[in-house]
């Protein structure tokens, strides 16, 4: 063997070597492949959409008001001042109240619903039970349902603490007067009343009574 072919060998085997470290450092490309920069490019584009958002929208508000609006803010200044507060456990506890506090009238029985009633609408019930009382009519009524009931409004006064939440309900009921005789004079044994009201409750948000009372009444 030749000086010159035997170079020729040693060279193809240099050759041969370096290509086998070349693919062992920078591995192998199948098909198309971006360049380093454009690869890049592409992963801080697609980052966002991997981010995960904190404090986004309470749900629990917005089932129940609009977003952005007087409402939702007062409700969320509300949740704020009290974390333990939520908009629909409170509809469900106003719920609840619509009937013990209707039927609790109604029947003329006020003192169990006095704690959860304010000074003002209390004295006005106190006055309906009493004049009833005077010209001897008695009440017969009988709870059906709340037919519907929204959240209409909401307030929250950063000063004092205080909710002040209003609620709609058209509820259903029997209901039937009578006077001393026995005689019906208002309303139908057989007929179903459908009663609209508007409520508001307030409280302290915060505070150690976690009773809601209320304070306006209308319709």
């Amino acid at each position: 063997m030749n000086s010159s072919l035997l170079q020729l060998l040693v060279l193809a085997g240099i050759a041969v070597f370096l290509i086998l470290r070349l693919r062992n450092v920078l591995g192998t490309r199948d098909g198309f492949e971006p360049p380093r920069e454009q690869a890049t490019s592409q992963t801080q584009r697609r980052a966002p959409d991997l981010e995960v958002i904190e404090g986004g929208p309470d749900q629990d508000i917005l089932d129940h008001a609009e977003e952005g609006s007087a409402q939702a803010i007062a409700l969320a200044k509300m949740k704020s001042a009290e974390q333990s507060f939520g908009v629909s456990d409170f509809l469900g506890g106003a719920r609840g109240a619509y009937e013990m506090i209707l039927m609790a009238f109604e029947k003329g029985e006020l003192a169990e619903i006095k704690p959860f009633l304010g000074e003002e609408v209390y004295d006005s019930f106190a006055q309906v039970v009493e004049m009833r009382e005077t010209q001897g009519l008695t009440v017969e009524s009988e709870f059906i349902g709340v037919r519907e009931m929204a959240l209409q409004d909401a307030h929250f006064d950063d000063a004092t603490k205080e909710g002040e939440i209003t609620v709609r309900y058209i509820g259903e009921l029997t209901h039937v007067v009578r006077d001393n005789g026995g005689d019906i004079v208002e309303g139908s044994e057989s007929q179903i009343k459908r009663q609209k009201d508007v409520w508001t409750f307030a409280r302290v948000m915060g505070s150690d009574d976690p009773n809601w009372q209320l304070v306006v009444t209308g319709e």
